[in-house]
């Protein structure tokens, strides 16, 4: 148990409500340009992007449609910690203070696989502040021909929630606008204690946590 405990709570989530659906906010983060729901773009990705089960930063992942989530997810994938774990940013997965539409960054997706192949994974869920309950099936990863760069999201996202950079004469991306003004990300109040449990295998478990505290080492050395 304790080393589930070190798990769920080794992932910080910083959220703000936008009032952003999932598929915007991806494209802006990684400059795949696929429009419609999130289920369609793995097939319009065909011929168009190179697809694969292999996560990398910048790529986008796509979601199978699963219980009530009948539309899919896309989110987009910023760094690798190891073999099991990512870290991801995404918008509307998880209801905080009551709503939906929140834009959720510095997120953990787990592979639950056996085979570690990506093809199940698990979801930081913000209001347990822990690992969500549910496997969720993916169709894989859908990689830009370029990954797009921080600064460059950074500026797509702003110009996603209608915001100019300054002095910049027009959008960096034409995108849809976010109908909900910004709320401070220290105000969103999280849930302390782990509500979820975890069901992989022992030793699969015992895997994750190594890599978990291999990169909270690292993460301590930088700062």
């Amino acid at each position: 148990m304790g080393i589930l405990t070190l798990l769920l709570l080794a992932t910080p989530v910083h959220a703000l409500n936008e009032g952003l659906q999932c598929v915007p906010y991806a494209r802006a983060l990684t400059g795949v340009e696929i429009r419609g729901d999130a289920h369609t773009w793995w097939g319009q990705a065909d011929g168009r992007y190179q697809r694969g089960t292999a996560p990398k930063a910048g790529a986008v992942m796509s979601f199978r449609p699963h219980g009530n989530m009948r539309l899919g997810h896309v989110a987009a994938v910023r760094r690798i910690v190891d073999k099991r774990t990512l870290i991801i940013s995404h918008a509307n997965w998880s209801t905080i203070d009551g709503g939906r539409g929140h834009i959720e960054e510095d997120v953990r997706v787990v592979d639950a696989s056996e085979a570690n192949d990506w093809s199940r994974v698990r979801v930081w869920y913000t209001p347990n502040a822990a690992l969500g309950g549910t496997e969720w099936p993916l169709n894989g990863f859908i990689y830009p021909a370029k990954a797009r760069s921080s600064g460059d999201g950074k500026k797509a996202v702003v110009s996603l929630l209608g915001y100019a950079p300054k002095g910049a004469a027009k959008p960096v991306v034409t995108v849809a606008v976010a109908k909900l003004p910004v709320k401070d990300a220290s105000k969103v109040a999280l849930v302390s204690k782990p509500k979820t449990t975890f069901s992989l295998s022992p030793s699969l478990l015992a895997e994750i946590e190594k890599g978990a505290a291999k990169d909270r080492k690292a993460r301590k050395a930088k700062s």
